[in-house]
């Protein structure tokens, strides 16, 4: 847990004298905690779903719906292009990244959990708003706060589970809003399979159920300790160490708490705090984990898939009821991934899984590619068999991505930033990701449509480009204590050229503090 490593000075190195145990008070807050994710991956599935239901497209898109059923050469790749109906799903997106500089100031000044209840509220209205919608204007209107909603929580949630967990088992309870993301796009796709068969008004039902996880998220966190660091950083020292005892289940937090309070020292003195993330010693943070690894978890394609499998399977000549079972199996897919990355995490690290997973997608895109490029676009549905591989293919991609960039992508840039600028650097975060999310769903339809099969070849090429921005960038930060993530960047061969350059930088500080010493 501790908190992160804070600019002004060489806090931390007390790890080893950490003590404290798996308590229920603290299970019990990392399960109301990770339930924010479920809000993002509710969303995601029950969108897709939706999207592809003629009830919906009858209503809303009777365009796209006539295009739908027709079965004509040109209309193979063509049949979901339209830009008013992607902006029904990059508008969530869009209202998100706007939303999560207005969270960060929350998250700083008033807390995580205050964050997570303000989005847990809006995610609640935009749910009743779009279930009551009568034309588009109150689907986008609803889709906007639903978009309030997840720029919250995604700020708030990562921070929340990375700070309030051991260090040793950091990785695991961060993943936990994977996990919940992907139950939340799984329980979605189950919903859609059946809404589907509830005329006219069952898309209605599968929209309005996000409020039921909004509602179970903010009565829960009616009771969710605030985290020690939070605390800490707002002055509540008394309240912190007692939150702190309690979750670790003993008296004896003195040397973590002491991390605490030194981060949080050095973080009230440093100024401008958006400023400083363009500082050397802070370049690693930066160009990792607030522009590279959320943009490229948006640019592997999977979110594509996420938002439109029902659609992609209908394209691909799947009727809408076996389109809809299938993104259940691709939803049960990135679940079992996620299982699989919660256990490994910590034992193999963040940078095998990422490696593993690049070599995995990379071959997945490259099979449905050549498939499509062989037996589609000719007016005419695929067999049985080709069909069958294709869904293989798909869920091989699907499960990887679950072990990797899905969970890895939120957990390595919150255990990356000092104290002082984890609100804000969570900030850029989701702004990035969030942009990339909306601009890829807004995007990826018209790119079917002109690319066709070479859109999965241009998603493979940027995963090699990703897997080599991890191998040569990344250092391996599994069990390693956030306040003491800083010493990577000093030993890595390329980082250390360009931190040590910043006179500020707390490997100097450190050094110019010795020297005085023994003066």
């Amino acid at each position: 847990m501790a908190g992160g490593f804070a600019g002004g000075g060489a806090a931390g190195g007390r790890a080893e004298f950490y003590e404290g145990k798996i308590t229920g008070y603290f299970i019990l807050a990392c399960i109301v905690g990770s339930f924010g994710g479920s809000l993002f991956g509710y969303d995601l599935g029950v969108s897709s779903g939706v999207t592809s239901m003629d009830d919906f497209l009858k209503k809303f898109f009777p365009d796209v719906y006539h295009r739908k059923q027709a079965h004509l050469h040109e209309t193979d790749y063509c049949k979901y292009d339209n830009q008013v109906l992607t902006l029904f799903t990059s508008s969530l997106y869009f209202a998100g990244l706007v939303s999560t500089f207005g969270a960060s100031y929350v998250t700083k000044r008033r807390g995580r959990r205050a964050s997570i209840m303000v989005g847990a509220t809006s995610f609640f209205l935009g749910g009743a708003i779009n279930a009551a919608a009568m034309n588009i204007a109150m689907l986008i209107v609803g889709r906007v706060l639903l978009g309030v909603g997840i720029g919250f929580g995604n700020q708030a949630v990562p921070l929340y589970l990375s700070e309030i967990a051991p260090y040793r088992i950091r990785g695991a309870v961060n993943q936990l809003f994977q996990l919940t993301t992907c139950l939340g796009i799984l329980v979605a796709d189950v919903i859609n399979y059946f809404t589907d068969r509830l005329h006219p008004w069952g898309w209605r039902l599968s929209l309005g159920l996000a409020m039921g996880p909004a509602t179970a998220i903010f009565v829960g966190a009616l009771f969710l300790p605030e985290t020690p660091n939070s605390l800490v950083e707002r002055g509540h020292l008394e309240e912190a160490r007692r939150v702190l005892e309690k979750v670790r289940g003993t008296h004896k937090v003195d040397a973590e708490f002491e991390d605490l309070k030194e981060a949080s020292e050095a973080a009230r003195a440093v100024k401008g705090t958006f400023r400083n993330l363009l500082a050397a010693r802070n370049r690693p943070q930066l160009i990792i984990g607030a522009l590279g690894i959320p943009a490229f978890q948006q640019l592997s394609g999977m979110n594509s898939i996420l938002f439109y499998s029902p659609v992609i399977f209908q394209s691909l000549g799947f009727g809408s009821s076996a389109a809809l079972y299938s993104s259940i199996i691709t939803g049960s897919m990135l679940v079992v991934g996620a299982l699989v990355s919660m256990v490994s995490v910590d034992r193999l690290g963040r940078r095998f899984l990422f490696i593993e997973a690049g070599v995995q997608m990379i071959l997945s895109m490259v099979v449905v590619a050549v498939i499509l490029a062989l037996k589609f676009g000719h007016g005419e549905e695929l067999t049985k068999g080709v069909s069958t591989v294709l869904v293989v293919a798909i869920c091989l991609f699907v499960v990887a991505y679950g072990w990797s960039w899905g969970p890895l992508g939120w957990l390595v840039p919150s255990e990356l930033f000092p104290l002082e600028m984890r609100s804000a650097g969570q900030s850029v975060v989701v702004c990035v990701n969030l942009f990339w999310t909306a601009a890829v769903a807004q995007c990826f339809l018209a790119a079917l449509c002109h690319l066709r099969w070479g859109v999965f070849v241009l998603f493979a090429a940027l995963i090699v480009v990703m897997s080599i921005f991890v191998i040569v960038l990344l250092p391996e930060t599994k069990q390693v204590p956030i306040e003491e993530i800083w010493m990577l960047f000093d030993r890595h061969w390329y980082w250390k050229r360009i931190v040590r350059k910043d006179p500020k930088y707390p490997g100097n500080l450190h050094q110019q503090h010795q020297e005085m010493a023994r003066a």
